[in-house]
């Protein structure tokens, strides 16, 4: 297991301070503010540990307010909602220094037996043994890109990405706002269906916001664009061990008044439909 990955589950672990309160750390990884993705899984994982564990997640909402600063701790308190027969919701707010920063609401449900279908994932994507591995892919390229984001690639990471297209990496070429990325965690997930969507909820946030800047032949490492997450919304729709490469396939419909909006849809190997996920982020101009 990678470093980055044993540290992922340990800041997924958090300090409970009573019965409603848990404090979380971040990886003191030289990054600015912390990442949405980290906010996420660890607001989750407040919320379900105040749930029974016959109970488990389905949807949640969040709203992004202030950026994170790593280097001081992050306070959840959790609000219980509602407990109902089948389905319990909870609200989550995450302090810094006093102030509101993260808001998360999630429903929980039990599990029931029901209808099912899926639309289908793309047909025609090459599998992630077929793409350059990520340490080749930083070997070959890491010399025409920006310092910027030779750091990105060069930082060892508990989640593996193979972009199926790298175009958007080496150019500033305007591109149609869709794209596919295999994922997977670089270490075995606990076999814990809360901690499995903690996870799967921390790599929702990879590479979305990127989309939307694809028709305009921009990136989030561009220095003259100022990129946030607003907020960010998931559905689970089946459990999944997180053993495998999992296909992020995401598309942008729409980029107005400095936001970008994108909606994902997380795949597995086998083309089955693990979780869908829309976010919209701020894209402005500085």
């Amino acid at each position: 297991m990678s470093k980055a990955m044993q540290e992922l589950l340990s800041i997924l672990d958090l300090e409970r301070v009573d019965a409603n309160h848990f404090r979380g750390r971040s990886p003191q990884v030289g990054w600015q503010r912390v990442f949405g993705g980290q906010v996420i899984g660890q607001a989750l994982v407040a919320a379900q540990r105040t749930v029974g564990r016959e109970r488990f997640v389905h949807s949640l909402h969040c709203y992004f307010m202030r950026p994170g600063d790593p280097s001081v701790p992050i306070d959840y308190t959790v609000d219980l909602i509602r407990d109902g027969g089948s389905f319990t919701t909870r609200r989550v707010v995450a302090e810094q220094n006093g102030r509101a920063i993260f808001s998360l609401s999630a429903s929980f449900q039990i599990d029931e037996p029901g209808l099912d279908h899926f639309m289908p994932a793309p047909a025609d994507v090459p599998a992630p043994d077929a793409l350059i591995a990520e340490k080749d892919l930083i070997a070959t390229f890491i010399d025409q890109v920006p310092e910027n984001v030779r750091r990105y690639w060069g930082r060892e990471r508990p989640i593996e990405l193979r972009p199926v297209s790298l175009t958007h990496y080496l150019s500033r070429e305007t591109l149609p706002p869709f794209q596919n990325v295999w994922l997977r965690a670089t270490g075995p997930v606990p076999d814990d269906r809360a901690v499995q969507a903690a996870v799967l909820a921390y790599l929702s946030d990879m590479t979305l916001l990127d989309t939307s800047l694809f028709a305009h032949g921009r990136s989030i490492f561009d220095r003259d664009l100022q990129v946030a997450s607003l907020d960010h919304a998931m559905w689970f729709h089946r459990p999944n061990r997180l053993d495998d490469w999992l296909l992020y396939t995401q598309d942008s419909p729409n980029a107005s008044g400095a936001r970008g909006f994108t909606r994902g849809s997380l795949y597995t190997r086998e083309g089955l439909l693990v979780a869908s996920v829309a976010q919209e982020g701020l894209i402005r101009p500085r």
